[in-house]
């Protein structure tokens, strides 16, 4: 069997977890997330933890998958996920209004992108955005959204870059 499919998941104080079929759902503190399974496996509950197992050896990597997707809910609706980029450049800034964020990258006009239903942006300062969210993919997926409008250049290294994102800078042409 998968090795990630074979360590249970445990509940946090708070998190329920409703099986419906071959629906899951989620309900904790920070919201609801829901997932449907794949026909091939199953969610079954041993004292208080949970398994997912497959129906046949044919289907192992489908259980360890399934297995991360569920933890990575129940760790969104008790703790949250959280990004945070960094913008490197002369004059690139980023600004929250309302519930859009504008930002200054080098264009000709300003980008303004605004987040999906469930995800949180923030700006603690002009060069700072911190994106969170319950739902890990959907976090994943805006951070990665924004990084694509000026991803890091390997020059002088200007761009939107993760924070633990380290940048391999290249030499410049010489005479």
């Amino acid at each position: 069997m998968s090795r990630v499919a074979k360590s249970p998941i445990s509940l946090p104080a708070g998190v329920d977890i409703n099986i419906d079929g071959s629906e899951v759902n989620v309900k904790g503190p920070r919201g609801n997330l829901a997932l449907r399974l794949h026909p091939s496996v199953s969610l079954d509950k041993n004292d208080g933890e949970y398994l997912v197992k497959p129906d046949d050896d044919k289907h192992l990597a489908m259980a360890g998958t399934f297995r991360a997707l569920v933890n990575n809910m129940v760790v969104g609706v008790s703790e949250g996920f959280q990004k945070k980029l960094q913008l490197v450049g002369v004059g690139y800034r980023a600004q929250l209004q309302g519930d859009k964020l504008s930002l200054a990258l080098g264009f000709s006009h300003p980008i303004v992108y605004s987040a999906p239903e469930g995800v949180k942006i923030e700006t603690p300062s002009q060069t700072e955005i911190i994106i969170s969210g319950c739902d890990k993919q959907k976090v994943g997926q805006v951070a990665a959204e924004i990084r694509s409008y000026r991803p890091p250049e390997p020059y002088k290294g200007k761009g939107v870059r993760y924070a633990d994102e380290r940048v391999i800078r290249k030499e410049a042409k010489k005479a």
